[in-house]
């Protein structure tokens, strides 16, 4: 499915509204929305450098479960 969206998407402008990070990683920008305004603004390896909204999110949904 992931690689039919990019053959897709392909030398075009494309909007994609995503909450799983993995879809949008090869974005040219990824805007990042928080209570309907705008939080951030880049390239994946650039927010995740930031530390910000973007970089908590993508901690979030791939880090791996703590062993207790």
């Amino acid at each position: 499915m992931q690689a039919a969206l990019e053959n897709l998407m392909k030398n075009r402008t494309t909007i994609v509204i995503a909450h799983r990070l993995s879809t949008i990683e090869n974005a040219d920008r990824i805007v990042v929305m928080h209570q309907g305004r705008l939080a951030e603004q880049g390239r994946h390896l650039a927010l995740l450098e930031q530390g910000g909204l973007y970089a908590r999110l993508h901690s979030l949904q791939f880090s791996e479960p703590q062993a207790d």
